[in-house]
């Protein structure tokens, strides 16, 4: 049996849990698989694509606009791959 402290901070965990991640806490609740929040970057993924997509086409087309748009987006999908971007945008430290 555990101990009523042990409870206690397994609960703790659990709302937690379900306070920073709500989609990956309701599909291990219902035993379904799903990757938490910080595995999941397929939005990354696609501003990554179209980025080095207008970079490629700004390089062939010899347009300054679409290279630097280009520049701009890719940066921008380096930044979602950061999974510790949640703690950056509240100014809190990062979980250890």
């Amino acid at each position: 049996m555990h101990a009523p402290d042990e409870d206690r901070l397994l609960d703790d965990l659990a709302d937690r849990l379900r306070h920073d991640d709500p989609r990956f806490a309701a599909a291990f609740e219902q035993g379904l698989p799903c990757r938490p929040r910080e595995y999941r970057r397929r939005a990354a993924w696609l501003t990554l694509a179209v980025g080095l997509g207008l970079l490629g086409v700004g390089i062939v087309l010899g347009h300054g606009l679409l290279l630097a748009g280009g520049l701009v987006v890719a940066g921008a999908a380096g930044y979602l791959f950061d999974p510790n971007r949640e703690h950056i945008r509240r100014g809190t430290a990062p979980p250890s």
